[in-house]
């Protein structure tokens, strides 16, 4: 009796790794052995790389918060400082949103949280 294989699945199994390498340069794209390598590679990347660019986006807005502080006269972490103080609860996300896009509405909560550090000094030096 012939040894059964299981071919239609071997195959199906060897295309659909060979489609997800598709776009990888010379044999990486063409040979199974390679092109599994690859893709696992790719997968593990892939994985990593959600991770990280959480932190990038992260990054990226306390930049432009600190960039729109620093021009109103406060360094970021004395901005953050205020707006703990004042008791606004918004993410990093929308304070970047607003420094880019609505200024007027930035300086509205850069002046609360301007006061807020005011009125915490205010109470240190009384104390």
């Amino acid at each position: 009796m012939a040894r059964a294989t299981n071919g239609p699945a071997s195959r199906r199994r060897r295309k659909r790794i060979l489609l997800r390498a598709k776009g990888f340069r010379g044999f990486r794209s063409k040979l199974f052995r390679y092109a599994k390598d690859a893709v696992y590679k790719a997968w593990q990347y892939e994985y990593r790389d959600r991770k990280k660019r959480k932190g990038q986006f992260r990054r990226l807005w306390t930049a432009r918060i600190s960039a729109a502080a620093r021009d109103r006269g406060l360094t970021y972490s004395r901005f953050m400082e205020g707006i703990k103080a004042a008791n606004i609860e918004m993410d990093r996300k929308v304070l970047s949103d607003l420094a880019v896009q609505d200024a007027a509405a930035f300086d509205s909560i850069f002046d609360a949280a301007k006061k807020a550090i005011e009125a915490k000094e205010g109470a240190a030096l009384k104390a």
